[in-house]
C-alpha cells in the first residue's frame, strides 16, 4: 500500500485508516443517517486497500458479498481471533503485499493487515447491530441470521453457538468461551479480550433477534408457506410460536409446529452427541462371570499361567481359564426433572425438555418431566417426544413451586437412586415453604441439583436469597452452559 507518490505509508499512516474505518462503523452504528466525510474516506480506505465497495453498505449481506468475491470468505473466518505471529515475529497473517514491507512499526505488527482486518470486522459488525426499526421482512430475519452466523464464525464458533441454537454445545469450553485463545489477547491493537467479549455477546445476539422476531408479523409469514420456508429455526422464532401457538390454525400452525420440530431435531442431535457416552452401569462383579467363549480374557488367562511354560515342548500348559465380569447392575436411576415455564426460562424448557428425552431413551434411567408456573403439568407420558412435550406447555405466568413439589416428592421412592433437577429463576411466591421441601430432598439421601439456567450462552438472574440457602445446603446453584448438566447427570449416572 502506497500513498499518491508511490511511497510506501508509514505506519500512523495505516493507524489513521484504521480508525477512519472504526469511526464510520461507530457514526453508524448510533446515527443511521450517513457522514459524508467518513463516508467518503472510508471507500478511499477499501479501495485503496482492494476490497469492494460493497463492503461499506449495509444492505448487502455478508453472503452475498462473498458469492461475488469467493476469496474473502477465508479471511471471515476466524477473522476476530488472535492473529498468529508471522515468520518475522509480526503479528501478520499473510494479508498484506510486498509493497507494505515498511509498514510495520518498532512492535513488529504489520499494520497493512490491521486496516484490512478492520475494514472486515466493521462490515460484520455494522450487518449485525444496527438492524434498524419498523416492520421487518422473513426475508430480512433470514439475512440477518445469516450475518450473525458469519459473526459467530469470525469469533472463531461454529453457526449458532452464541445464540443458543443449533450449534449449542459445541463451542470449546471454560470460561473463556467459544474460539477464545487461553491468553486471552485481542486482534491487533487495542481490541478487547476476546475471553470476555465472546460470553457476553451471546445473549446481546439472541435480544437482537428476538427483537426482530418481535417485529415481523409472524403470523402473516406463517401463512405463506413461501415465507415460512425462508424462516431459519432459533430459540428467539420457538419462543414466539410457543407462545403464539394457540392462535394459530390452518397452514400457519402446520408451518410453526414443522419449525419447531427442525429446531428440536437439529438441537437434540448436538445434545445426543454429549449424553451418548453415558455409562449403562457399573460392573457387578458379585456375580459370576459366564464360562463361555466371548468372555475369555485372554491376557490374563496367558500372564497366570506363565508357570506352565514348558520349554522342552515349547509350549504353555493351561490348567486355569479367566473371564471377565460382563454383568452390569441394572438397578434403574430415577431422574426427576422440574422445569419453570415461565417467559424468562423458555431456553431452558426448551434444552431441558430435549436433554430429559435423550435420558429417557437410556435402558437404566427412568425420567419424569414436570413443568410449572402457578400450576403443575405432569409432562411425563410425553417425555420421549420433546415435540409433543413443548407443545403441551403455556410459556408466561408466575411460579408457585411448591405445586411442583407435590408431584416431584410421591416419585423420590428410593432416594439414594434418584435425582432431582430444578430449573428456576426461583423468583417465588411461597419462597421459604419451596426451599424446606428442597432441603429435606437433599437430607434424604437424593441428589438435589438446583439450576438457574442451562442455555448455551445466556445470562440467568437467579434469587439472590435461595443462591445462598443452597449454597450453605451444599448444593450450589449451577448456572451457565448445559454441557455443565449433562456432565452432572452422566456422573449421577456412572
Amino acid at each position: 500500500m502506497t500513498d499518491q507518490n508511490g511511497a510506501p505509508l508509514s505506519a500512523p499512516a495505516h493507524d489513521a485508516r484504521r480508525q477512519v474505518v472504526y469511526w464510520r462503523l461507530l457514526a453508524r452504528l448510533f446515527d443511521q443517517e450517513e457522514q459524508p466525510a467518513l463516508e467518503s474516506a472510508s471507500l478511499a480506505v477499501v479501495e485503496d486497500i482492494g476490497l469492494p465497495a460493497a463492503l461499506l453498505d449495509p444492505q448487502v449481506s455478508v453472503d452475498s458479498l462473498v458469492q461475488r468475491h469467493p476469496g474473502l470468505a477465508a479471511e471471515f473466518d476466524g477473522l476476530m481471533l488472535p492473529q498468529a505471529p508471522g515468520p518475522d515475529g509480526s503479528g501478520a497473517d499473510g494479508a498484506g503485499d510486498g509493497d507494505d514491507a515498511g509498514a510495520d512499526g518498532e512492535d513488529g505488527r504489520d499494520r497493512a493487515a490491521e486496516v484490512r482486518r478492520a475494514a472486515l470486522v466493521s462490515k460484520v459488525l455494522l450487518n449485525v447491530f444496527a438492524t434498524g426499526g419498523g416492520a421487518v421482512t422473513a426475508g430480512q430475519l433470514a439475512r440477518w441470521q445469516a450475518d450473525a452466523c458469519w459473526l459467530e464464525r469470525a469469533l472463531g464458533c461454529r453457526p449458532g453457538d452464541l445464540r443458543g441454537g443449533r450449534g449449542a454445545g459445541t463451542g470449546a469450553g471454560g470460561a473463556a468461551g467459544p474460539g477464545v485463545s487461553p491468553t486471552g489477547t485481542g486482534v491487533g491493537h487495542g481490541t478487547p479480550d476476546l475471553s470476555r467479549l465472546v460470553p457476553a455477546i451471546g445473549p446481546d445476539l439472541a435480544a437482537i433477534e428476538a427483537d426482530l422476531v418481535k417485529r415481523m408479523q409472524l403470523r402473516e409469514v406463517l401463512a405463506d408457506p413461501q415465507l415460512a420456508a425462508r424462516l431459519t429455526p432459533s430459540m428467539s422464532l420457538i419462543e414466539q410460536l410457543l407462545r403464539d401457538k394457540n392462535n394459530l390454525s390452518g397452514v400457519a400452525l402446520a408451518n410453526a409446529k414443522a419449525l419447531i420440530r427442525r429446531f428440536v431435531d437439529e438441537v437434540a442431535e448436538v445434545l445426543r452427541t454429549q449424553v451418548e457416552k453415558a455409562t449403562v452401569g457399573a460392573i457387578d462383579r458379585s456375580i459370576p462371570p459366564k464360562r463361555v467363549f466371548r468372555n475369555l480374557d485372554l491376557d490374563r488367562t496367558i500372564w497366570k499361567n506363565l508357570t506352565n511354560w514348558s520349554p522342552e515342548d515349547e509350549k504353555l500348559y493351561v490348567d486355569r481359564l479367566y473371564y471377565r465380569h460382563t454383568a452390569r447392575r441394572t438397578t434403574p436411576q430415577r431422574l426427576v426433572v422440574v422445569v419453570d415455564q415461565s417467559g424468562s426460562m423458555v431456553d431452558s424448557m426448551v434444552n431441558c425438555t430435549i436433554l430429559a428425552s435423550i435420558f429417557a431413551g437410556l435402558p437404566k434411567v427412568d425420567v419424569h418431566l414436570i413443568a410449572y408456573d402457578t400450576q403443575a403439568l405432569d409432562l411425563t407420558p410425553w417425555v420421549h417426544d420433546p415435540f409433543e412435550t413443548l407443545l403441551r406447555t403455556n410459556l408466561g405466568g408466575g411460579t408457585d413451586g411448591t405445586v411442583a413439589m407435590a408431584l416431584a416428592q410421591p416419585l423420590i421412592a428410593e432416594p439414594r437412586n434418584t435425582v432431582v433437577v430444578w430449573i428456576s429463576d426461583f423468583y417465588e411466591w411461597r419462597s421459604e415453604p419451596l426451599f424446606e421441601s428442597m432441603a429435606a430432598i437433599h437430607r434424604s439421601g437424593a441428589r438435589f441439583i438446583p439450576v438457574g439456567s442451562v442455555t448455551s450462552a445466556g445470562r440467568g438472574s437467579v434469587n439472590p436469597w435461595f443462591r445462598e440457602r443452597f449454597k450453605d445446603l451444599g448444593t450450589p446453584v449451577l448456572s451457565g452452559h448445559i454441557r455443565k448438566l449433562v456432565h452432572e447427570l452422566k456422573s449421577f449416572l456412572t
